[in-house]
């Protein structure tokens, strides 16, 4: 096949070069013997120039197939109309070359028409019309791809685009693809939402968006959804939880019922009675009810056809019942809902709640925030509280009754029956509005009238209106500056009675600790005034430290603080010991005209006749400069030195009872009196155990 195309075209083409060659030999010849023309030229185009010889002429050959389509113009062959690829894709026209002579000859013209978008697409059918179930499944085809299928006489690709010119059902239905025109359900269907809409479908020969002349055609498809039984009953009232409404919940019903007693009549629940829907609408099939779960003792019945709930028998237990209602269409058992009834079984309220006053009279005024008091009327001190009685209960308080305004939404009413205001209020005006006092149990209502009266706020210096967080924080102030004050005031009594306190202490310390070992007919006769050394004792008869205790101008103090001291830890009374220390260097100079030089005096010795006797005494004419050392005797006798340290204790208190009648006391100012000149340290050996001594230097402490 492919060979005999090939020689077919190798003639063809000798053919014509013959012909043309034969045509010049004979007088006559064209530019262009096979021309290509575009469709729809104009008439007068020029399909080919025609050279002829002198003695010759020219002409078209009437028995040419399409003599028609040409005319001769001088040397031009031109149409004569305009050409239609769709009607006529290949022109042939012979021409007579003639002389004078009568030699003729003829020439072939092949004219090839090229073709032209000039023509729009088609659709068998502009409009069309489908019903659609609304049970439809998704990708389910709604229009077959033959009956929206166009066609074009230009044989172009067709492009297809579908739309919707309904509001809000866009998205619903789509073509399979920008060249299949088929119309498929992309999302499910839904009646409530709509029952018709209107399709058009776009034909173009040339994409969207191209800059070349493009055909349109359209064809318009009109959908009618076709309602089904899709959903399920629904229980009123019910809450939608999307936004396109497919989806209600019903909220539980609530009944109450006397215990041990029956009621022949429909209970009354709440929020309303038991009641469903079909929520397919225009089919609104029947729907029958029953108790399906919750009353095992049958205590309960549902009217089929009604919903109305009603007893059997009596509830004879306080325990609530929690009912389950089926709700069920008729014609589809598989359609059906579920509600929740909760029944509570109270004890009989034989009286109602009222309220006592019939009328309440209340002020506030213009301007308050939202959530201010209503005052009552004639007091701007106390708030406005309405109460419900109830003799059912004693001193008839029934704490199970709330409050609300029944009409009006300026005012609200706490749970404790006071009165605030819900928004700001503008004018003076007189408000009448009701409010009703609800037992929540018993669901019993009493209701009173309040008349509220909105006024000017009086004239006051300040415009600032004060609120309990205002008044919060200026008691928090308050209490700090309080605390202030106290903390100040007991650094003022500690500067002023902080000397004498510390003495006390210090005293009894050295008390505690020294065991008052004190040379006190030597202080007598040397300055009476001045205790000098004191060597501490533990009451096993061990001496415990070394202490050098400096004179001390004593003051008299009664029994009980000494036994308050004496209820003092040794911990407070070891670091009172160092307060004392920075006491006695600030009174130095004031006691200088008291002080004298000191020398170590206490010397011992021990009688070897008996060895478990210690003796200890004080010596008046000791040299300051002997340098004697004393000496501390193993402890072998612990009884004779606590006999010892019970007549040093004794002494002590005696020096006490002198100092106390000191002319030079001022109130009760103490002081300590110290040598300004340096003083030969004490030296005191210390028996630190049993077995071991020690002998120490101890400066002033």
């Amino acid at each position: 096949m492919a060979v005999s195309h090939w020689l077919l075209t190798s003639v063809l083409f000798l053919l014509s070069f013959i012909t043309q060659a034969s045509a010049q030999q004979q007088g006559c010849s064209v530019t262009n013997s096979k021309p290509f023309v575009y469709e729809n030229n104009p008439p007068g185009y020029v399909v080919t120039t025609i050279h002829v010889e002198p003695d010759f002429t020219v002409m078209i050959d009437p028995a040419s197939p399409d003599v028609s389509f040409f005319t001769i113009q001088g040397s031009q062959l031109q149409l004569s109309r305009s050409v239609d690829y769709e009607s006529d894709t290949l022109l042939l026209v012979y021409l007579i070359c003639r002389n004078t002579a009568g030699q003729s000859n003829s020439l072939e013209i092949l004219v090839t028409i090229l073709n032209m978008n000039d023509n729009s697409p088609v659709f068998k059918q502009t409009n069309l019309t489908k019903v659609v179930p609304e049970d439809t499944k998704v990708n389910a085809t709604i229009v077959a791809r033959e009956d929206l299928s166009a066609s074009d006489a230009d044989l172009d690709i067709i492009f297809y685009e579908l739309t919707t010119i309904v509001a809000g059902t866009d998205g619903y239905f789509a073509i399979k693809g920008v060249n299949n025109p088929e119309i498929y359900l992309q999302k499910t269907l839904d009646y409530e939402k709509f029952n018709s809409t209107t399709l058009v479908l776009y034909a173009r020969d040339r994409p969207v968006g191209s800059t070349d002349t493009t055909y349109t055609a359209t064809t318009t498809i009109n959908i009618f959804i076709e309602e089904v039984d899709t959903k399920p009953p629904w229980f009123l009232p019910c809450t939608f939880i999307n936004t396109d409404k497919s989806i209600c919940i019903s909220s539980p019903y609530t009944g109450r019922v006397n215990i041990s007693e029956m009621s022949t009549e429909p209970l009354i629940l709440e929020p309303g009675p038991i009641y469903a829907i079909d929520p397919d609408y225009t089919l609104n099939e029947k729907i029958v009810y029953s108790i399906v779960g919750g009353d095992t003792d049958k205590v309960f019945s549902v009217d089929a056809d009604t919903g109305n709930l009603t007893m059997n028998k009596l509830a004879t237990s306080p325990d609530s019942y929690l009912l389950q209602v089926m709700a069920t269409q008729v014609n589809n058992i598989q359609k059906y809902s579920i509600a929740s009834v909760e029944i509570k079984v109270i004890n009989k309220s034989n009286h109602a709640p009222y309220f006592e006053s019939r009328i309440y009279n209340g002020t506030v005024f213009v301007g308050l925030a939202p959530r201010s008091f209503v005052f009552q009327a004639g007091d701007l001190s106390r708030p406005l509280m309405i109460t419900a009685v109830d003799d059912d209960f004693p001193n008839q308080v029934n704490p199970n009754i709330e409050y609300y305004i029944k009409n009006s939404t300026d005012f609200i009413a706490t749970k404790d029956g006071l009165i605030l205001t819900n928004v700001m209020l503008e004018s003076r005006v007189t408000v009448t509005i009701e409010a009703v006092g609800k037992d929540i149990v018993s669901l019993q209502e009493a209701s009173t009238v309040i008349v509220v009266e909105v006024v000017c706020a009086p004239a006051v210096t300040s415009s600032k209106i004060y609120t309990a967080q205002d008044m919060a924080i200026l008691g928090g102030t308050l209490a700090a500056l309080l605390l202030i004050a106290l903390v100040f005031l007991g650094v003022m009594i500690f500067k002023r009675y902080g000397k004498p306190v510390k003495y006390l202490i210090s005293k009894k310390f050295s008390q505690k600790i020294s065991g008052a070992y004190q040379n006190q007919s030597y202080m007598q006769d040397e300055h009476p005034d001045v205790s000098t050394k004191q060597h501490e004792t533990s009451e096993n008869g061990s001496v415990q430290s070394m202490t050098h205790v400096p004179e001390q101008r004593l003051l008299s103090l009664p029994s009980s603080n000494a036994e308050e001291i004496d209820s003092l830890p040794k911990a407070s009374i070891a670091s009172t010991i160092i307060l004392v220390q920075e006491e006695k260097e600030e009174e130095v100079e004031e006691e200088t005209e008291h002080e004298k030089e000191v020398k170590s005096i206490l010397k011992t010795d021990r009688h070897m006749a008996d060895d478990g006797y210690k003796a200890v005494w004080f010596k008046t004419d000791v040299d300051p400069d002997a340098g004697e050392r004393v000496e501390v005797i193993k402890d072998n006798a612990a009884d004779g030195d606590d006999d010892s340290g019970q007549d040093l204790q004794k002494n002590e208190e005696e020096e006490e009872d002198d100092y106390y009648e000191d002319d030079h006391l001022r109130g009760l100012r103490v002081s300590f009196a110290s040598e300004s000149s340096s003083l030969p340290a004490a030296k005191v050996i210390v028996n630190i155990s049993c077995t071991d001594t020690v002998t120490e230097d101890n400066s002033d402490i």
